[in-house]
């Protein structure tokens, strides 16, 4: 039977090498043994290069050529390989799709090895443990979570753990309950942090894995509770938690301690810069979740895309820091409304003072200090990252003064705390100034890192190199002189180095001290003890150099490491001053108000607008939305079109804005406690789920009718028009009420079900509102207005024809209509789904009218109706303009 190379592959790993594979491939199955299950680049001098089955994956997905090296047991190894200079963007693509890769280098000397040159794995890179600058979205987190579950008695405890290797962050956060609501409540946690990579035990049944998130299954020892707090004491470097309120919380130091344990390895040194750690609780942010995310439209389109959304429209960050800690208060608003206070305080002082220009041209010289930080804990800082270090410190006293004259002296206040933070570190400062060359190289290897002055040996190293050609020509100047010789020549070449050349005829008068080096046929070469001593520094001046820069780059980069606190202090800083600037800015621009946030219940909002709609049209019309403890559901009715659902995301959208600290499109807002927000708008098939649109509505409606609560903000668009007309309304009946009765709700609940409408009077807590329009002739004009009282009609056909149904569909559908309504038992009309028709004869009709016309009477009956209802004197210019048309279409033959 033949041997494939994948088994060949999967024995040597599994067994060990043997004898048959070459000392080199013995060496590579030694290193891949330890990393089975990733993809190994083996350093072969200028190239990486990877065998059997990971050549065969890097091929396939990489798109590089597949080729061999060798054979084992008859079979040939296949190998591909890429330079070493172009590892980064290969990495790049890996580990987006979800890879991780074993990097082996070489750290033993060719020259002197026997065998294969010693090589080991300097680094580890899987989607969660990233902190390389070319392979990290600029403004966005890739954290590393760790899930821990323990079952005692039917109750499952669940613990998370997880680390944002980029900027040092680790956060825990544990909860109970039985199976099917641990489950529900980890998939809302997993949406909400969103880790590029999750940890699991081997044993562990988590959850039905989304694709989202590379899963690593990890030894379920590692998620040993003793030990996790052990290591989390030794992380921190304190002998007790309880300053961190993470006492008790079992799983989730188990969680931790795999954690821990599985960045540790990756990165091959301790974390140093994981110095501090916070604990969430669920009732810390306003509950958003996937579904709402998506309808909102926070920081990704419906569609996937990156922009038209609120992040893009709100990022006036000039630093990456600052946009991710935007796009984090986005998705983590707080409930504690002091901390949104602060804010509005500190954007109003902003604002007050003129500061935000300075503070943003300012802004835009600093680099991204937090992952600069923690490359330099990591000791994979490059010398342009210092570089970049060094300058963005110089800018701090700059913005010290802008955010100063922004505050009073002494007043407790966020800016005043943010100016603390950003205190310039003097010491860490000098050392950067002094240390590292104004433009240096963009690696070590190459040289040219430090400043002339601030290593006397290197200086002199690089002087002998460098002023070499001077060197000997002044020698040869001198010699001249000394010895008579004219035609004496100070030269050198790669195989007999430095030398002193002398024709044969003037050999009589070279000195005693000249040594012969080398006879030629019309002269002679000579070495003396002055140029012996230059040769031998100057040959070797460049490697010693580079030597010396090694030496002195790692004690830099540990010279630096007791100033980490200090530089994470400021880019925590940086990054709050960069994005209260940007939410300024934007405020200024776009006349945004300050919203008030209030104890009572209640949600008035006067002439708001969305966001980002008002951005991609001419002109916008505001609306108001009123919510108290007597009102607590509009359901809203109107044209599709005609505004619904965005002025229900608008709602949404303000009340977000004003809980994460910003202000907001609108007059004004009065907004009270919220502690979650809800949303069931649209729906499309889950196919690779089994899940149709109205399970998927059904499911959505399901969440928010067991979580809401009397602080909950819900927005519910057309429940129940995914089945029947009878079943969808008896759904959307029974949900609104509950809502009103149970939940109690703040909810924006529009449809199309006309009946709904009669919910106000049975229950006060209830208010019809609706987005008008007005029809002409044949077409229809969107007000989007929000007006009081239920909407008189839809205008399905108006909008059909604006689609561009043609023509003879949109005549044939009024003519069906009005047989339907003319033969319907029930005497109401769906008024929400058509206009009254114009009641056209039917060319196919055979039956002539009998004596008495009914739908005269019918016609008669409703215009009598409809003047009746009219009130003159309280109509506004708008409502008689619709009235008029109402009429005119009613009388219309």
């Amino acid at each position: 039977m033949t041997t494939t190379p994948s088994e060949i592959n999967a024995a040597a790993i599994k067994n060990g090498p043997t004898e048959k594979h070459t000392p080199m491939m013995q060496q590579y199955l030694r290193i891949k043994a330890d990393y089975p299950t990733m993809l190994v680049f083996y350093r072969m001098g200028d190239f990486y290069e990877l065998f059997h089955d990971d050549a065969e994956k890097a091929a396939r997905i990489l798109g590089i050529t597949l080729t061999a090296r060798g054979a084992s047991n008859g079979n040939p190894i296949k190998m591909c390989g890429i330079p070493f200079h172009s590892l980064d963007p290969y990495l790049a693509k890996l580990v987006k799709l979800g890879e991780s890769c074993a990097i082996c280098e070489q750290i033993g000397d060719p020259a002197t090895s026997k065998g294969p040159v010693e090589r080991k794995v300097m680094r580890v890179v899987t989607p969660g443990t990233l902190t390389d600058a070319d392979l990290l979205p600029e403004k966005a987190e890739r954290p590393l979570l760790a899930v821990c579950m323990i079952s005692q008695r039917k109750v499952v405890t669940t613990g998370l753990a997880w680390l944002s290797l980029a900027s040092g962050g680790l956060k825990l956060m544990e909860f109970s309950g039985d199976s099917r609501t641990v489950g529900l409540r980890l998939r809302q946690e997993l949406e909400r942090i969103a880790p590029a990579e999750i940890l699991r035990g081997d044993g562990a049944e988590l959850f039905d894995d989304d694709g989202t998130a590379h899963t690593q299954r990890v030894p379920d020892w590692h998620f040993d509770v003793v030990g996790g707090h052990k290591a989390l004491l030794d992380q921190l470097g304190v002998a007790t938690l309880t300053g961190f309120g993470a006492d008790g919380l079992g799983a989730a130091f188990g969680a931790a301690g795999a954690l821990l344990r599985y960045a540790q390895s990756t990165q091959g040194r301790g974390l140093q810069h994981v110095r501090s750690l916070s604990t969430e609780t669920e009732n810390e942010f306003i509950g958003l979740d996937a579904a709402t995310r998506r309808n909102l439209e926070l920081t990704e389109t419906i569609r996937g895309q990156e922009s038209p959304t609120l992040f893009s429209l709100l990022d006036h960050c000039r630093t990456a820091m600052g946009s991710r800690l935007l796009r984090h208060w986005l998705h983590h608003a707080r409930r504690d409304q002091n901390v949104a206070r602060a804010r509005h305080a500190a954007i109003a002082a902003l604002a007050q003072s003129d500061a935000a220009g300075a503070l943003s041209a300012t802004l835009a010289e600093v680099p991204d200090i937090e992952r600069i930080t923690t490359r330099i804990a990591l000791l994979s800082a490059r010398p342009r990252d210092l570089a970049s270090l060094r300058d963005g410190l110089r800018q701090l006293p700059a913005l010290r003064r802008s955010v100063q004259h922004a505050f009073t002296e002494g007043e407790e206040s966020l800016l005043a705390t943010i100016h603390a933070a950003l205190a310039t570190p003097a010491i860490s400062l000098d050392l950067l100034e002094r240390a590292v060359a104004p433009e240096p190289a963009a690696m070590v290897r190459d040289g040219g890192v430090f400043a002339r002055g601030f290593d006397a040996e290197l200086d002199e190293l690089r002087g002998l190199s460098e002023n070499a050609g001077q060197f000997l020509v002044d020698l040869e100047t001198r010699e001249r002189a000394r010895t008579g010789i004219a035609n004496l020549r100070v030269e050198y070449n790669k195989v007999h180095g430095f030398y002193i050349e002398v024709t044969h005829g003037q050999t009589d008068k070279v000195p005693d001290d000249y040594r012969r080096r080398q006879t030629l046929k019309n002269a002679e070469r000579y070495i003396t003890p002055e140029l012996k001593v230059f040769e031998d520094k100057a040959l070797s001046a460049q490697d010693k150099a580079l030597v010396r820069e090694k030496i002195l780059y790692d004690q830099l980069l540990a010279d630096l490491a007791p100033h980490i606190g200090t530089l994470q202090t400021i880019s925590q800083g940086l990054a709050q001053l960069d994005t209260l600037t940007a939410l300024t800015t934007h405020a200024l621009q776009h006349n945004w108000c300050a919203p008030q946030l209030v104890g009572e219940p209640c949600l008035v909002i006067c002439e708001g607008r969305h966001p980002v709609v008002e951005k991609q049209i001419e002109r916008f019309i505001a609306n108001d939305c009123k919510f108290n403890d007597e009102r607590r559901l509009l359901l809203i009715t109107g044209p599709n079109m005609g505004g619904k659902s965005t002025f229900m995301r608008q709602v949404a959208l303000i009340t977000l804005l004003a809980y994460i600290g910003s202000y907001v499109p609108a007059t004004s807002a009065t907004i009270g406690p919220i502690d979650r927000i809800f949303t069931r708008i649209g729906a499309t098939d889950d196919l690779a789920g089994g899940r149709s649109t109205f399970m998927v509505e059904m499911t959505e409606s399901a969440a928010i009718l067991n979580g809401a609560t009397a602080q909950s903000l819900v927005l519910m668009d057309e429940v129940g028009r995914g089945t029947s007309t009878f079943d969808g309304l008896a759904l959307a009946w029974a949900i609104a009420r509950h809502l009103i009765d149970a939940s109690r709700s703040f909810t924006l609940f529009a449809t199309h079900y006309f009946e709904l409408t009669q919910l106000p009077e049975s229950h006060p807590s209830a208010a019809n509102v609706h987005l008008s329009a007005v029809e002409h002739k044949d077409s229809i004009v969107f007000l989007h207005a929000v007006q009081p009282g239920p909407a008189s009609q839809s205008y399905g056909l108006q909008v059909a024809q604006l689609a561009g149904v043609p023509q003879a569909v949109i005549k044939a559908a009024r003519k069906h209509l009005a047989r339907l309504e003319s033969q319907a038992l029930d005497s109401t009309p769906q008024l929400d789904l058509f206009a009254l028709p114009c009641v056209e004869p039917d060319d196919d009709a055979t039956t002539p009218p009998g004596p008495h016309d009914a739908s005269n009477d019918a016609l008669h009956e409703a215009l009598r109706d409809a003047l009746a209802a009219i009130d003159p004197d309280a109509l506004t210019p708008r409502e008689a303009l619709e009235q008029l048309y109402q009429l005119k279409r009613l009388a219309a033959p």
